[in-house]
């Protein structure tokens, strides 16, 4: 005789689904939640770690990001504001290619290599022409050293559908490859290029790193009419959205995508020059100091907003500077600065799932449906 017994479904204890999109304040009050428990977690980790409370670990980090503001020291809070500049520098230089779903992971490489072209310019030409024209030629050959450099990949992705997330992790490598050989010849193998004096961006007020910061906060605000308003900035996000739907209203992708990584490249090619001309006056193979790598994360959890990643690459700065310092002062191994780091941006990185879903708990009766 057949089993004619009927096995009941039964739904799963959670259940998981997309939310409609979030009202804006919903989602900035889960991000700042996110934000004051990761601190909550870091002051009850350095704590444990220290043994001081939690003002005491907090006012180093500030002290260590910021230095002694009120006793008129501001070299450390101009320091902060450079490095919170590169880093922006680097995640605007990413987010066209991102917001086209082109995972542009090149920007260390591209950094490096608009960097090795201002050095060279800088070494070679130097003391041949007038200072602001080394200066103009400088910059013209750091941009287009980037943007050269971030387009291959964009060629082989439009004419041959290569993977652009391997080809740009790859370039990286070759960058810093070059970088070592060209430091290696010129500083005659001992490594090291002495700073150069001539090519240097110049010093505005007294301050070193102004200009850097002027120039970042120019490009923040360009960027950001670009991608919104301009016709290109529309074509970046059809692109991104869906291929198809581009092709058939006219719009030539592979030009897009070109053009993009142009843009993408040669404003890391910028990032490349700030920090060679404008504040190192040399080129190492650890000139850019893995920020590409951070500006991705940046870019991603901002958004694509230049302003939000501003934010983001501010609270990134200060955890590192901050995370540092206590380090150094209670005699911590090194990587407690990017266990810190860490903790708050996989905080961040929680909370926008659930910002984009619910997870909802099956109810009813034992044996039942939900």
């Amino acid at each position: 005789m057949a089993d004619t017994t009927v096995k009941k479904h039964r739904e799963p204890l959670l259940h998981i689904a997309k939310r409609d999109d979030m009202v804006w304040w919903k989602a900035c009050l889960i991000r700042l939640s996110a934000i004051l428990l990761a601190l909550l977690l870091v002051g009850i980790i350095s704590s444990l770690l220290t043994g001081e409370g939690f003002g005491g670990v907090y006012s180093i980090m500030l002290r260590g990001a910021f230095g002694r503001i009120f006793q008129g020291k501001t070299s450390l809070l101009w320091r902060f504001f450079q490095q919170t500049a590169i880093l922006l520098c680097l995640s605007l230089a990413v987010t066209p290619a991102f917001k086209m779903r082109f995972w542009n992971c090149g920007a260390e490489g591209q950094a490096l290599i608009g960097g090795l072209a201002a050095m060279v310019c800088m070494m070679k030409l130097g003391g041949k022409m007038p200072e602001w024209l080394l200066i103009v030629v400088i910059v013209v050959f750091s941009c287009l050293a980037g943007a050269v450099w971030g387009v291959i990949p964009a060629l082989f992705k439009a004419h041959y559908k290569t993977n652009e997330t391997l080809f740009t992790l790859m370039m990286n490598y070759v960058a810093t490859q070059i970088v070592a050989y060209y430091v290696y010849l010129t500083g005659k193998g001992s490594g090291i290029i002495q700073p150069v004096s001539t090519g240097n961006l110049p010093v505005i007020a007294g301050l070193p790193y102004l200009l850097n910061i002027l120039i970042v906060c120019v490009l923040m605000v360009v960027l950001f009419v670009y991608l919104k308003y301009s016709k290109h900035g529309y074509e970046i996000a059809v692109v991104g959205e869906s291929q198809n739907t581009a092709r058939y209203i006219g719009i030539r992708v592979k030009k897009v995508i070109i053009r993009t990584m142009l843009l993408s490249g040669a404003l890391c090619g910028v990032a490349g020059l700030l920090l060679v001309a404008g504040t190192d006056h040399s080129i190492n193979t650890n000139t850019v100091g893995g920020q590409g790598f951070t500006a991705i994360m940046v870019s991603w959890l901002g958004h694509f907003n230049p302003f939000v990643m501003a934010l983001i690459s501010g609270l990134v700065v200060f955890l590192r500077s901050g995370a540092g310092k206590v380090a150094d002062s209670f005699f911590l191994n090194g990587s407690f600065a990017d266990i810190v780091s860490g903790v708050v941006i996989l905080f961040l990185v929680g909370c926008e799932f659930f910002i984009r879903y619910s997870v909802k708990i099956r109810r009813g009766k034992k044996g039942g449906n939900a």
